[in-house]
């Protein structure tokens, strides 16, 4: 007798690709709004489109970008931070004064305009992060005596005081063809994407921002990141101090005054979860070219301040519902 049933024979199935990882909707929808921008300037304004504006206009996006990088570290940490015009001009005048102008103290007023935007962002850190205090009163506060500080300090300073010939022409040049700060946009976003999702602490500190209870429960010292994430902001934005004054040269008092809402807007509308935990600093500085591009053409429109300030405004409400939206349907 022979058995009448067979083995089937394992069907060949080729080997599986991985699937190439999807860039979330939420970091996504800024490049598309930010392509749908530029095709509706380029056929009502092409004037804002035009190759000698995007040159004159890309400084100051790489400006915005390191700002907004800051303050998107500040977000994921479940915080906002209102202090960023406060330590931009303390930053720049701690340059001025320190340098006085001379190529031979150069360095040594970098070094104590970081420290001292370093030590405001330390300040927000523990207020914040140790005695629990709520983060926009905190920051709101801490801008405020550190704009009253440095109006103190710039009056010990000559009105006509500029920086260091040697960092005004660096700030100034270009690489590429590219200006320099677009360069070191370029690079802190790369660095930081590489910090934030290739090392340990960068994953625990997604994680602290995403769920702190959970994070503490697993043994991470929730505080520590917390803290660390508006040190490490503070320290962006002394970048941007020592960029911006070199130049534009002959930095005043109200030097850090555009960087209130418009890095809250760029960090928002790049799909930063105000929530906490979510971040992108690519989609960042995608968002910072649209705000940019949005300010620019509001500007060639005729539009007057306070209709500026709405449109801003506007951009920041619209990215914190995506964010939500975002948050909700990942929920789901």
């Amino acid at each position: 007798m022979h058995a009448s049933t067979r083995l089937a024979a394992p069907a060949f199935a080729p080997p599986r690709r991985p699937a190439l990882p999807r860039l979330p909707m939420r970091f996504l929808a800024i490049w598309l709004a930010l392509g749908v921008l530029i095709a509706i300037c380029a056929i009502g304004l092409p004037r804002s489109v035009a190759p000698t504006t995007i040159q004159t206009v890309l400084p100051f996006v790489a400006f915005l970008a390191i700002a907004a990088m800051g303050q998107a570290l500040v977000l994921m940490g479940r915080g906002i931070d209102l202090s960023v015009p406060g330590i931009v001009s303390l930053a720049s005048a701690v340059l001025l004064g320190v340098s006085n102008g001379s190529d031979d103290r150069l360095w040594l007023a970098i070094l104590a305009a970081l420290a001292a935007a370093v030590c405001v962002g330390l300040v927000n850190g523990l207020l914040v992060a140790v005695l629990r205090l709520n983060a926009l009163i905190v920051t709101l506060a801490t801008g405020a005596i550190v704009g009253g500080i440095t109006l103190w300090y710039r009056q010990g300073l000559a009105a006509e005081a500029k920086v260091p010939e040697t960092l005004a022409t660096f700030a100034g040049q270009r690489a590429f063809g590219l200006p320099i700060s677009v360069w070191f946009a370029l690079g802190l976003a790369v660095l930081l994407t590489v910090g934030l999702r290739k090392t340990v602490a960068g994953r625990r500190f997604e994680a602290v921002g995403a769920n702190p209870r959970a994070a503490h429960a697993s043994g991470i010292r929730t505080m520590r990141y917390q803290a660390a994430a508006f040190v490490l902001a503070s320290l962006l934005y002394g970048v941007l101090a020592i960029l911006l004054s070199g130049f534009i040269r002959n930095p005043t008092l109200e030097v850090g005054n555009p960087y209130l809402l418009a890095p809250i807007a760029a960090a928002v509308l790049g799909g930063t979860a105000i929530s906490g935990g979510i971040g992108s600093m690519i989609a960042v500085l995608g968002a910072s070219l649209f705000v940019m591009q949005l300010d620019q053409a509001s500007k060639m429109m005729g539009l007057a301040t306070s209709w500026q300030l709405i449109v801003q405004g506007a951009a920041i409400a619209a990215g914190m519902w995506l964010s939500e939206a975002a948050s909700r349907s990942g929920r789901r």
